[in-house]
């Protein structure tokens, strides 16, 4: 029996990030944006980019959820530790290894972990 794949998620934590770069909207938006582009993804609607978490200090900071018509982007980013944690589930197929590499270098992380992972229909 042929597997069904229901979804591709990528999981990234970023460490070390542009300080600029998390803690700005303006860039957290041009990163969904451009994101969207490469790996051909149609955005649904403009991404919620709301700062919260400021009850403890390493929570607090911006995060994004871009709606796709395929799924979402989502991503937290802590300006106390610099770093960024980035979920990227789509039902249609991408490029991982152009997401990845588009996002170390969009944040100019220094150290990086990755998940890729097929999630299945049963």
């Amino acid at each position: 029996m042929k597997e069904k794949v229901f979804g591709w998620e990528l999981i990234l934590d970023l460490y070390d990030c542009n300080p600029k770069k998390i803690a700005t909207k303006k860039e957290i938006q041009s990163y969904a944006d451009k994101l969207c582009k490469l790996i051909k993804m149609k955005q649904y609607g403009k991404a919620l980019i709301p700062h919260f978490g400021h009850e403890k200090p390493h929570t607090s900071g911006y995060s994004l959820v871009q709606l796709i018509e395929t799924s979402s982007i989502t991503g937290h980013f802590s300006e106390l530790w610099n770093s960024a944690h980035i979920n990227i589930f789509s039902c249609k197929k991408y490029d991982e290894k152009i997401a990845v590499e588009f996002t170390k270098k969009f944040f100019q992380s220094k150290r990086m972990r990755k998940r890729f992972i097929l999630r299945k229909a049963e």
